[in-house]
């Protein structure tokens, strides 16, 4: 494992989670602080999960796209035990949910993989 990966994916997670986090808080209801950190964590841990994987996927963009889902899962189904809201469903929650985990592990990869040329090594 390249430390230097781990770390630029690490803190990619950590920052796309405080995106979440932003996107989450900017509509009509509140975000209850479990929730914010809950959110801020699960982003948190696909950076993590890409930056130590060793699964050889095909592709660097299809690792951060499986990873982001396979780690997206809990939050999508918790977001199903919630409270619904009328303007957004239990399964229009699941399914964002686990589409942004999809789109932020792809770009912690894109990131990590092709800006900061660290690579994975399996």
């Amino acid at each position: 494992m390249k430390a230097k990966r781990l770390t630029i994916a690490t803190l990619l997670g950590l920052l796309f989670g405080f995106v979440c986090y932003g996107l989450a808080s900017s509509g009509a209801y509140e975000v209850s602080g479990m929730l914010a950190v809950s959110i801020i964590l699960g982003r948190t841990l696909i950076g993590v999960a890409i930056g130590i994987s060793k699964f050889p996927l095909k592709h660097w963009a299809l690792h951060g796209i499986v990873m982001g889902f396979l780690f997206s899962l809990p939050a999508g189904f918790g977001a199903i035990s919630g409270s619904e809201n009328p303007e957004f469903t239990h399964k229009a929650m699941f399914i964002s949910t686990i589409v942004a985990g999809m789109v932020y592990g792809f770009l912690i990869e894109f990131i990590t993989t092709i800006l900061f040329k660290a690579k994975q090594h399996v």
